[in-house]
């Protein structure tokens, strides 16, 4: 099942079930799948996008609950932090801990990476390799710990 059927019949449920907090998460990844429909760039929205999309809409509403936050303003952030947790559920599990560790040693070996000199060619290969898999943020911070260590 694509992601555009699941969000279709996950809307019907919402809308059924009038969860308010679960329809504003869903439509606003229905949108960002119409947007990337009518774009006009010709690219098909396969399971690497969609994942790009999401992960997208993620970051776009933890950074407005960031600002939120620290602006002192909880009842706009509790709307950003609650569209977040439904909008996650349309991520794939990320990588962390260990699994992501094992993966980042592993780029690192492979590029041959020694010191933290190295950090540009062994972010380049893991930005590649785990992209979708694990945040982009955690990736560059396992690479620069483990490029210490060596």
């Amino acid at each position: 099942m694509t992601l555009e059927e699941r969000i279709n019949k996950d809307l019907v449920t919402a809308m059924k079930a009038k969860d308010d907090v679960t329809l504003r998460g869903i439509r606003a990844i229905k949108s960002a799948i119409q947007i990337a429909r009518t774009d006009g760039s010709g690219n098909a929205i396969d399971e690497a996008r969609e994942v790009a999309m999401v992960q997208k809409l993620v970051k776009t509403r933890q950074e407005s609950f960031d600002i939120y936050t620290k602006n002192n303003r909880p009842e706009l952030a509790e709307k950003e932090r609650e569209e977040i947790e439904v909008i996650k559920r349309y991520l794939p599990a990320m990588m962390e801990g260990a699994e992501l560790e094992n993966a980042v040693r592993a780029i690192i070996a492979e590029v041959g990476a020694t010191s933290p000199k190295d950090m540009g060619k062994v972010m380049g290969a893991a930005s590649k390799q785990l992209a979708g898999k694990a945040d982009g943020r955690a990736i560059s911070e396992t690479v620069k710990k483990l490029l210490e260590q060596a």
